[in-house]
Protein backbone atom coordinates (compact mmCIF):
# COMPACT_ATOMS: atom_id res chain seq x y z
CA UNK A 1 0.00 0.00 0.00
CA UNK A 2 1.51 3.56 -0.98
CA UNK A 3 2.65 6.18 1.35
CA UNK A 4 1.92 9.88 1.71
CA UNK A 5 4.62 11.99 3.73
CA UNK A 6 2.64 15.27 5.11
CA UNK A 7 5.36 18.02 6.07
CA UNK A 8 3.84 20.55 8.40
CA UNK A 9 1.07 18.04 9.37
CA UNK A 10 -0.91 19.93 12.39
CA UNK A 11 -1.91 22.46 9.66
CA UNK A 12 -5.38 22.85 9.05
CA UNK A 13 -4.75 21.89 5.02
CA UNK A 14 -2.33 18.98 6.15
CA UNK A 15 -5.04 17.77 7.96
CA UNK A 16 -7.88 17.69 5.83
CA UNK A 17 -5.29 16.04 3.44
CA UNK A 18 -4.54 13.77 5.76
CA UNK A 19 -8.42 12.52 6.00
CA UNK A 20 -8.50 12.88 1.81
CA UNK A 21 -5.72 10.20 1.24
CA UNK A 22 -6.32 7.86 4.60
CA UNK A 23 -9.87 8.21 3.32
CA UNK A 24 -8.41 6.42 0.08
CA UNK A 25 -6.74 4.03 1.26
CA UNK A 26 -2.97 5.67 1.49
CA UNK A 27 -0.77 5.04 4.74
CA UNK A 28 0.51 8.13 6.23
CA UNK A 29 3.67 9.36 7.62
CA UNK A 30 2.41 12.70 9.36
CA UNK A 31 5.73 15.02 9.88
CA UNK A 32 5.93 17.92 12.15
CA UNK A 33 6.81 20.10 15.16
CA UNK A 34 3.59 19.99 16.96
CA UNK A 35 4.16 15.93 17.72
CA UNK A 36 1.34 15.87 20.47
CA UNK A 37 -1.70 16.92 18.11
CA UNK A 38 0.16 14.96 15.06
CA UNK A 39 -0.30 11.74 17.14
CA UNK A 40 -4.06 11.96 17.77
CA UNK A 41 -4.36 12.68 14.28
CA UNK A 42 -2.73 9.66 13.42
CA UNK A 43 -4.43 7.36 15.85
CA UNK A 44 -7.69 8.54 14.68
CA UNK A 45 -6.37 7.91 10.95
CA UNK A 46 -6.00 4.26 11.71
CA UNK A 47 -9.16 3.50 13.89
CA UNK A 48 -11.29 5.58 10.95
CA UNK A 49 -9.59 4.53 7.59
CA UNK A 50 -7.83 1.30 9.16
CA UNK A 51 -4.60 2.44 7.39
CA UNK A 52 -0.96 3.05 9.01
CA UNK A 53 -0.34 6.79 10.12
CA UNK A 54 2.56 7.59 12.08
CA UNK A 55 3.98 10.27 13.96
CA UNK A 56 6.75 11.73 13.10
CA UNK A 57 8.95 14.88 14.55
CA UNK A 58 10.18 17.59 12.12
CA UNK A 59 11.10 21.27 11.95
CA UNK A 60 11.14 22.92 8.49
CA UNK A 61 14.03 25.22 10.37
CA UNK A 62 16.06 22.69 10.90
CA UNK A 63 17.21 22.19 7.62
CA UNK A 64 20.70 20.04 8.82
CA UNK A 65 18.52 17.35 10.17
CA UNK A 66 16.28 16.96 6.81
CA UNK A 67 18.36 14.63 4.96
CA UNK A 68 18.48 11.68 7.92
CA UNK A 69 14.78 12.40 8.47
CA UNK A 70 14.03 11.45 5.02
CA UNK A 71 16.74 9.06 5.26
CA UNK A 72 15.06 7.34 8.02
CA UNK A 73 11.79 6.98 6.47
CA UNK A 74 11.22 3.11 5.81
CA UNK A 75 9.62 2.24 3.53
CA UNK A 76 9.76 5.30 1.11
CA UNK A 77 6.43 7.60 0.33
CA UNK A 78 5.75 7.74 -2.99
CA UNK A 79 3.44 10.85 -2.29
CA UNK A 80 5.44 14.30 -0.77
CA UNK A 81 2.85 17.09 0.32
CA UNK A 82 4.80 20.18 1.34
CA UNK A 83 1.97 22.10 3.13
CA UNK A 84 3.74 24.06 5.92
CA UNK A 85 4.52 27.98 5.93
CA UNK A 86 4.41 31.20 7.87
CA UNK A 87 2.54 34.04 6.96
CA UNK A 88 3.87 36.09 9.19
CA UNK A 89 3.71 39.88 10.28
CA UNK A 90 4.73 42.28 7.57
CA UNK A 91 4.99 45.48 9.16
CA UNK A 92 6.93 43.01 12.27
CA UNK A 93 9.04 42.12 9.66
CA UNK A 94 10.50 45.29 7.81
CA UNK A 95 11.82 46.10 11.63
CA UNK A 96 13.41 42.61 12.33
CA UNK A 97 15.02 40.59 10.93
CA UNK A 98 14.47 37.51 12.90
CA UNK A 99 10.89 37.95 12.05
CA UNK A 100 11.53 38.24 8.25
CA UNK A 101 14.44 35.24 8.48
CA UNK A 102 11.34 32.92 10.09
CA UNK A 103 9.00 33.52 7.49
CA UNK A 104 11.85 33.35 4.49
CA UNK A 105 13.09 29.74 6.33
CA UNK A 106 9.45 28.42 6.99
CA UNK A 107 7.93 29.33 3.41
CA UNK A 108 11.28 28.69 0.97
CA UNK A 109 14.46 27.35 2.04
CA UNK A 110 13.29 24.81 4.31
CA UNK A 111 11.22 23.57 2.13
CA UNK A 112 14.07 23.53 -0.78
CA UNK A 113 16.29 21.88 1.89
CA UNK A 114 13.64 18.86 2.40
CA UNK A 115 12.71 18.16 -1.32
CA UNK A 116 15.89 18.14 -2.31
CA UNK A 117 16.36 15.15 -0.26
CA UNK A 118 12.86 13.66 -1.76
CA UNK A 119 13.70 15.01 -5.50
CA UNK A 120 17.31 13.05 -5.12
CA UNK A 121 15.37 9.86 -4.44
CA UNK A 122 12.45 9.94 -6.70
CA UNK A 123 14.91 10.92 -9.48
CA UNK A 124 17.38 7.44 -8.55
CA UNK A 125 13.70 5.42 -9.04
CA UNK A 126 12.31 7.27 -11.70
CA UNK A 127 8.40 7.82 -10.16
CA UNK A 128 6.80 9.45 -7.07
CA UNK A 129 4.80 12.78 -7.08
CA UNK A 130 5.87 16.27 -5.13
CA UNK A 131 3.19 18.55 -4.06
CA UNK A 132 3.96 22.25 -2.62
CA UNK A 133 1.42 24.32 -1.45
CA UNK A 134 2.96 27.56 -2.91
CA UNK A 135 0.26 31.14 -3.07
CA UNK A 136 -1.10 33.59 -5.62
CA UNK A 137 1.38 36.13 -2.96
CA UNK A 138 4.14 34.92 -4.92
CA UNK A 139 3.25 35.88 -8.63
CA UNK A 140 3.53 39.83 -7.48
CA UNK A 141 5.18 41.91 -4.37
CA UNK A 142 2.65 43.77 -2.84
CA UNK A 143 3.20 46.49 0.32
CA UNK A 144 1.00 44.63 2.64
CA UNK A 145 2.88 41.08 2.23
CA UNK A 146 5.81 41.39 0.42
CA UNK A 147 8.31 39.29 2.20
CA UNK A 148 5.90 36.23 2.66
CA UNK A 149 5.12 36.70 -0.82
CA UNK A 150 8.77 37.01 -1.79
CA UNK A 151 9.61 33.58 -0.39
CA UNK A 152 6.49 32.13 -1.93
CA UNK A 153 7.61 33.49 -5.41
CA UNK A 154 11.03 31.86 -4.23
CA UNK A 155 9.22 28.32 -3.52
CA UNK A 156 6.98 28.60 -6.95
CA UNK A 157 9.92 29.69 -9.16
CA UNK A 158 11.42 26.03 -7.07
CA UNK A 159 8.76 24.07 -8.30
CA UNK A 160 9.09 24.94 -11.59
CA UNK A 161 12.45 24.33 -11.83
CA UNK A 162 12.11 20.92 -10.23
CA UNK A 163 9.30 20.02 -12.75
CA UNK A 164 11.55 21.11 -15.19
CA UNK A 165 14.36 18.86 -14.04
CA UNK A 166 12.55 15.79 -13.36
CA UNK A 167 9.87 15.29 -15.96
CA UNK A 168 12.21 13.27 -17.78
CA UNK A 169 12.44 10.49 -14.63
CA UNK A 170 8.93 10.38 -14.63
CA UNK A 171 8.82 12.67 -11.63
CA UNK A 172 5.70 14.63 -10.78
CA UNK A 173 5.93 18.27 -9.44
CA UNK A 174 2.59 20.03 -8.66
CA UNK A 175 2.56 23.57 -7.62
CA UNK A 176 -0.48 24.42 -5.55
CA UNK A 177 -1.76 28.41 -5.59
CA UNK A 178 -4.43 28.73 -3.10
CA UNK A 179 -5.77 31.98 -2.67
CA UNK A 180 -7.09 32.89 0.85
CA UNK A 181 -7.98 29.78 2.82
CA UNK A 182 -9.54 29.99 6.13
CA UNK A 183 -7.71 28.07 8.66
CA UNK A 184 -5.55 29.05 12.11
CA UNK A 185 -3.18 31.40 9.76
CA UNK A 186 -5.75 33.78 8.98
CA UNK A 187 -7.97 33.57 11.92
CA UNK A 188 -8.99 36.84 12.64
CA UNK A 189 -8.19 38.50 9.00
CA UNK A 190 -11.19 39.38 6.83
CA UNK A 191 -11.57 37.57 4.41
CA UNK A 192 -13.93 37.73 0.90
CA UNK A 193 -15.88 34.55 1.03
CA UNK A 194 -15.94 34.04 -2.69
CA UNK A 195 -12.27 34.19 -2.99
CA UNK A 196 -11.65 31.67 0.49
CA UNK A 197 -11.35 28.42 0.02
CA UNK A 198 -11.82 25.57 3.03
CA UNK A 199 -9.02 23.49 3.88
CA UNK A 200 -11.34 20.24 2.45
CA UNK A 201 -11.18 22.25 -1.28
CA UNK A 202 -7.36 22.11 -0.84
CA UNK A 203 -7.19 18.49 0.10
CA UNK A 204 -9.55 17.45 -2.49
CA UNK A 205 -7.96 19.65 -5.55
CA UNK A 206 -4.51 18.52 -4.34
CA UNK A 207 -5.42 14.56 -4.49
CA UNK A 208 -7.41 15.40 -7.97
CA UNK A 209 -4.11 17.26 -9.05
CA UNK A 210 -2.30 13.88 -8.06
CA UNK A 211 -4.14 11.57 -9.34
CA UNK A 212 -4.02 13.47 -13.18
CA UNK A 213 -0.21 14.59 -12.55
CA UNK A 214 -1.43 18.34 -13.12
CA UNK A 215 1.87 20.74 -13.10
CA UNK A 216 0.28 23.97 -11.82
CA UNK A 217 -3.31 24.43 -10.17
CA UNK A 218 -5.17 27.15 -8.64
CA UNK A 219 -8.06 25.83 -5.58
CA UNK A 220 -10.38 28.34 -6.85
CA UNK A 221 -10.16 29.31 -10.49
CA UNK A 222 -11.33 32.85 -10.20
CA UNK A 223 -7.68 33.45 -8.57
CA UNK A 224 -6.27 32.88 -11.95
CA UNK A 225 -7.97 35.38 -13.21
CA UNK A 226 -7.15 37.59 -10.33
CA UNK A 227 -3.61 37.07 -10.63
CA UNK A 228 -3.69 37.74 -14.51
CA UNK A 229 -5.01 41.39 -13.94
CA UNK A 230 -2.39 41.93 -10.95
CA UNK A 231 0.38 40.87 -12.84
CA UNK A 232 -0.72 42.83 -16.16
CA UNK A 233 -0.96 46.38 -14.60
CA UNK A 234 2.19 48.48 -15.17
CA UNK A 235 4.17 49.27 -12.91
CA UNK A 236 3.95 52.94 -12.84
CA UNK A 237 0.02 52.31 -11.87
CA UNK A 238 0.79 49.29 -9.14
CA UNK A 239 3.09 51.30 -7.44
CA UNK A 240 0.72 53.51 -6.25
CA UNK A 241 -2.18 51.31 -5.12
CA UNK A 242 -2.67 49.96 -1.59
CA UNK A 243 -2.47 46.72 -2.15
Amino acid sequence: MSHVLILGASSDVAVACAHEFAAKGYNLYLAGRDTEAIDILAKDAQIRYRIAAQSLKFDALQSAQHQSFYDALNPKPEITICVFGLLGDQQVSERDWSASEKVIHSNYTGAVSILNAVANDYESKKAGIIIGVSSVAGERGRQSNYIYGSAKAGFTAYLSGLRNRLTKSNVQVVTVKPGFINTRMTEGLKLPKPLTAEPSHLSKAIFKAAKKKKDVIYVLPIWRLIMLIIRNIPEGIFKKLKL
